[in-house]
C-alpha cells in the first residue's frame, strides 16, 4: 500500500530541491518531517507542506497507520524555466532563466529497504 502526493510549479532550482530529498529519502514520516523543521534551507517548508498532505493522504484514503510509514520514493524533476531579461552594458541583454521543479513524495507502510 502506498500513499503520493505531488508538488507541481515550486519555484526552486531541482538541484536545491535534491539536496533536502536525499536527507528524507528512506526515513520514517516523524523522523522526516523533524528533519525539514531544522534543515535551513529554502526548500525544506514546501517539501514539509508536501509531506504533511501525503501523510494526511495515508492516513485518510488508504488507512495505513503513520507510524509504520516510511518515505520510499521521493524525486525532483524540472518543470517549466522562466526567461527574463537583465541589461547589461553597452545596451545588451543576457538572459536570466527562473527555474522551477515538480516535486513527487510516495509513502509506504511496513519496513524500509
Amino acid at each position: 500500500m502506498e500513499a503520493r502526493a505531488e508538488l507541481k510549479y515550486i519555484r526552486i532550482s531541482p538541484r536545491k530541491v535534491k539536496i533536502v530529498l536525499d536527507l528524507i529519502r528512506n526515513k520514517k514520516c516523524v523522523e522526516a518531517m523533524a528533519i525539514l523543521r531544522h534543515t535551513p534551507k529554502s526548500a525544506s517548508e514546501p517539501l514539509q507542506k508536501l509531506l504533511k498532505s501525503v501523510m494526511a493522504n495515508a492516513e485518510n484514503n488508504h488507512e495505513m497507520d503513520l507510524s509504520e510509514c516510511y518515505v520510499s520514493e521521493c524525486y525532483c524533476g524540472p518543470g517549466v524555466i522562466l526567461k527574463r531579461i537583465r541589461p547589461k552594458d553597452h545596451g545588451r541583454a543576457h538572459r536570466i532563466y527562473k527555474r522551477t521543479s515538480h516535486v513527487v513524495l510516495v509513502l509506504r507502510e511496513g519496513e524500509n529497504a
